[in-house]
């Protein structure tokens, strides 16, 4: 009996298994393993394996599966730890997917479990259409939820991943899209590293197991070949380990788009010279010709299967199917009721209440009669956002609210006017029968066909951006005549974007952020329309007045963007949402209230629930540095918590302010902490004086001295 070979033994060191398996493939077999499309090596019994699989929001373009909201409404939620719960769940219909169609010997894309996502992009102008696959416009956030999505998705078995997650796209990469595959992003080091590289960076610490790259140039290089960003920081600055792919055709676009080659064979030297390890499209196939040229060495070739191999080690699929805890998940995991209850929880704790005059919400179960109008009160589309699965059992915002009244209550239905365009019919019924009603439910905003990735946005006339970010005025005409019935309005508005709607807000008596939420969307967002969830989501992104106050959409710098340097007064600032109940921040403490440069100190601050219902709260912590010597954020969120309170209750909240939180970024991009005095901000928004206009509780304010 032959001794198996080293590769095929669990027990032995993993390192030496992937050397092992590398030494005994030749150069053909070696290159047929640098496409996404992974060929079959009979003789070493290597199955064939397609690396592009997607789970942004729950297993994606694979059939059957949980949907859960779409990121920017995961991202509103504020909450890490629901964050991971979901993506253990998407982990595990994952693995249970790959297993029952490996087992029938379907091996093709979207089947494997080497996942692409999350998406941690900035969110830095509200134009870009897949700024709805992103956890919105703020580093820290971003970074903290990125991260708990991938311990999620990665598992915590000490030697096997249950799938592997992928950082995108790494980096500066934020629209527009219809230059995606020719655009040099021009960024300042400041910029580059105060802004889009932080949540890269906290992704790596959280031992993400790939990155994929962007299809733009930073400063000139090729995202997906670039030697700053792939070999400099990635891999010599932040330690990387595991493997980089490339996004899909980014690399043909090297010579084709960017003109920074001539030739395939020297944009796929380009690749993987610096460390590009995988090719998503078609590029990698002219490897075997750029080793004959000489731009590549086997050696390279070498190092880039070596980490690919690795990965596959981690995901045990070259160990006996009992030794990997994961493959004995089965398909009825698959939407099953404990994930489907997930969802609804997740959407219910991303739902932002932004007005409600006079406590219009919550609505009464026992309501006489409802009008329920607009487009996507009954849409499946405004449930699904983008890169999404399939559920056998979408829940509507229509249905979520017949579920949730009497059966006497007379609700009536009627879309009203089209998504994106005016009708064509003069004729209007629904403003009649809306009349009639004791409360107007509109369902507006903004839906998949309208902003999302370049050829999947079919109503969006820029390649899935848009150009302006006000509602469509049909819309606003449409809430107008509501309006003029004189019934209270509750206006529920749908998308993955900031909208600039300040004669809506005045228009509306009650305004409900629902973003795209997912097979749960409707009962989750009835759950808040009615009280039996009190809602607590905040905005991850800031709402302008107008499009007017955005700068140039291909403008890479952050001045005027963002929460953080936005100069003029936004209508919905990040971090704000109102609740059912109230708060109040008292009695803040600094200890110490002076430091060293290198110290740290402990911010406390009393938070009670001063109003009637029991109600969770984000307690958030920003920074602003009152004595830099060079361009700082205003203001900037270092940490927040989910804080559940009973009514009357007090409790104490703590965060740790470190010397990472007190840096500045300078103008070559090293981070420092300067001497001097830091104001300390803690509240339930952003320290805007237009939070408190609306409604947010005056924040606590301490003084920090950094000595």
């Amino acid at each position: 009996m032959s001794t198996p070979p080293l590769y095929r033994d669990p027990d032995a060191p993993r390192q030496a298994r992937v050397e092992d398996l590398l030494s005994r493939m030749t150069l053909d077999e070696k290159l047929s393993q640098l496409l996404h499309e992974a060929a079959a090596v009979p003789r070493l019994g290597i199955p064939a394996y397609d690396w592009w699989s997607e789970a942004l929001h729950g297993v994606a373009r694979n059939g059957v599966a949980t949907v859960f909201p779409e990121p920017i409404g995961l991202a509103a939620s504020f909450d890490p730890a629901l964050l991971q719960r979901i993506g253990s769940a998407v982990g595990d219909e994952a693995r249970a997917k790959h297993h029952a169609a490996a087992q029938a010997g379907r091996r093709g894309r979207y089947q494997g479990l080497t996942v692409w996502c999350p998406n941690i992009n900035i969110f830095r102008d509200p134009r870009w259409g897949r700024g709805q696959e992103t956890y919105g416009e703020d580093p820290v956030l971003t970074g903290t939820l990125g991260a708990a999505y991938v311990r999620g998705l990665q598992g915590d078995h000490p030697h096997y991943l249950k799938v592997a997650a992928c950082a995108k796209h790494y980096a500066v990469h934020s629209g527009p899209e219809k230059l995606r595959h020719c655009f040099d992003a021009r960024v300042s080091a400041q910029d580059l590293w105060e802004t889009y590289l932080p949540a890269f960076r906290m992704l790596v610490a959280a031992g993400v197991e790939a990155v994929m790259g962007a299809y733009n140039r930073v400063n000139g290089e090729p995202c997906c070949g670039s030697k700053t960003l792939l070999q400099d920081i990635l891999r010599t600055q932040w330690g990387f380990q595991g493997h980089v792919v490339s996004d899909c055709w980014a690399i043909r676009d090297f010579h084709e788009h960017h003109k920074v080659t001539q030739r395939a064979p020297e944009s796929a030297a380009l690749a993987i010279n610096n460390g590009c390890d995988l090719n998503c499209g078609c590029t990698f196939e002219r490897l075997a010709d750029a080793i004959a040229e000489g731009l590549v060495t086997e050696a390279t070739i070498d190092r880039a299967l070596r980490r690919l191999l690795m990965t596959r080690f981690k995901l045990g699929m070259f160990d006996p199917p009992e030794r990997v805890p994961y493959t004995h998940i089965t398909l009825d995991v698959v939407n099953c009721p404990a994930h489907r209850a997930l969802a609804r929880q997740a959407a219910a704790n991303s739902v932002v209440l932004l007005k409600n005059h006079n406590a219009l919400l919550p609505l009464p179960k026992n309501i006489r009669s409802l009008a329920l109008v607009g487009p996507h009160a009954a849409n499946v589309d405004v449930l699904l956002g983008n890169y999404y699965g399939l559920s056998t059992r979408m829940v509507t915002l229509l249905e979520g609210i017949l579920a949730k009244v009497d059966k006497a209550c007379n609700v009536q239905y009627r879309p009203g006017c089209l998504s994106h365009a005016p009708n064509l019919n003069p004729l209007d019924w629904a403003v009649g029968e809306a009349a009639l009603a004791d409360v107007i439910i509109a369902v507006l905003g903004l839906s998949p066909l309208m902003e999302g990735e370049e050829g999947d946005a079919i109503a969006s006339a820029s390649m899935g951006d848009r150009e302006r970010i006000e509602l469509p005025p049909h819309q606003t005409e449409f809430l107008r005549k509501l309006k003029a019935t004189g019934k209270p309005v509750v206006l529920i508005l749908t998308g993955g974007a900031p909208l600039a709607i300040p004669e809506e807000h005045e228009l509306a008596d009650a305004i409900v952020m629902a973003w795209y939420p997912g097979e749960e969307g409707g009962n989750g967002v009835a759950d808040v329309l009615f009280g039996d969830v009190n809602p607590s989501g905040r905005l991850p992104v800031t709402f302008p007045r107008a499009t007017t106050q955005l700068p140039p959409f291909e403008d890479y710098a952050m001045n005027n963007r963002t929460y953080r340097f936005m100069r003029e007064e936004p209508l919905y600032p990040f971090g704000f949402g109102l609740s059912y109940t109230t708060f109040s921040y008292v009695d803040p403490q600094l200890t110490p209230p002076r430091i060293a440069r290198n110290g740290s100190t402990t911010a406390t601050v009393w938070v009670k629930n001063t109003g009637p219902r029991a109600g969770e709260e984000i307690v958030q912590l920003y920074l602003s540095d009152c004595e830099a010597t060079v361009r700082v954020p205003q203001y900037a969120l270092k940490a927040f918590q989910r804080v559940a309170l009973a009514p009357g209750e007090t409790r104490p909240v703590q965060f740790e302010i470190t010397p990472e939180m007190l840096a500045l970024i300078d103008l070559d991009g090293t981070a420092r902490v300067e001497p001097g005095l830091f104001r300390v901000i803690i509240g339930g928004a952003c320290p805007h004086p237009r939070s408190q206009a609306l409604g947010a509780a005056p924040p606590a304010l301490a003084t920090l001295k950094v000595e």
